[in-house]
């Protein structure tokens, strides 16, 4: 395992345009559940119930109840792990120039990264029906359901739900951050869940390297992706940042 860290801390101090896709694995550590998979909130939910647009639309107060009220107090209590300071600080040394990321949490903005593009929007912001003015989550008062603006308008969260489609800008910024890196770090992503799971694939045939830090393989793994750290992410991002320090 030593040998595989300093391998990977090598391709990415001499990487000139890293990327980084993140998904739910790197945010687990930090305490928030995934959507998919054991665990996960489509377990104690019908996404379709309370995750579809319609479903929001037609009964907002059910879904923020449900849903909404039960993310904004995870979110509330949850912090950057190692692997979210980890790719700020590549970041900050001028390595990582953009995070994809699949998750809705805004920890990757927390822990310091500028360039983030958010595929399936956010739960850390709400933005109102109405009047379009935003609000924090975790500042909004929970005392009538559903919240609303100053206006009067419902607020909902900057996510995206079923039945609504990924900004084109951001789909399109995404693919050529992939085509343009010559170094993809895929972290705590299953690769199963399109499109986030093609930008590796895009990346590779545009010729950059690709690298998964994940305990488990993925559809990426031998076809894809060049090596795999088979830990998790803020294990690994800790042992790879303290090499890379020491050989920058």
């Amino acid at each position: 395992m030593e040998d595989l860290i300093k391998k990977v801390a090598e391709h990415i101090v001499s990487a000139k345009h890293l990327v980084a896709l993140t998904g739910a694995g790197i945010s687990v550590e930090s305490g928030i559940p995934p959507f998919r998979g054991k665990g996960g909130l489509w377990e104690k939910f019908d996404p379709m119930e309370v995750g579809h647009i319609q479903s929001f639309m037609r009964d907002p107060e059910k879904v923020w109840r449900l849903l909404i009220s039960e993310m904004r107090n995870v979110l509330k209590a949850a912090r950057p792990n190692a692997a979210h300071l980890g790719l700020a600080r590549l970041e900050e040394l001028g390595i990582l120039k953009t995070v994809i990321t699949q998750n809705i949490d805004g920890l990757h903005q927390l822990a310091g990264n500028r360039d983030v593009i958010e595929f399936h929007g956010n739960f850390a912001w709400l933005r109102c029906l109405d009047c379009s003015s935003r609000e924090e989550t975790v500042a909004v008062d929970l005392a009538q359901m559903p919240p609303r603006c100053a206006c009067g308008g419902i607020y909902r969260p900057e996510c995206v739900f079923f039945g609504e489609t990924i900004p084109p800008a951001d789909l399109d910024r995404s693919q050529i951050a992939s085509s343009t890196c010559d170094l993809m770090l895929v972290m705590g992503c299953s690769a199963v869940v399109q499109p986030a799971a093609f930008m590796p694939v895009i990346a590779k045939q545009s010729g950059a390297l690709v690298i998964e830090i994940n305990p488990e393989p993925t559809p990426l793994t031998g076809a894809t992706s060049t090596l795999r750290v088979p830990e998790k992410a803020g294990k690994a991002m800790r042992e790879i940042l303290a090499e890379v320090e020491r050989i920058k």
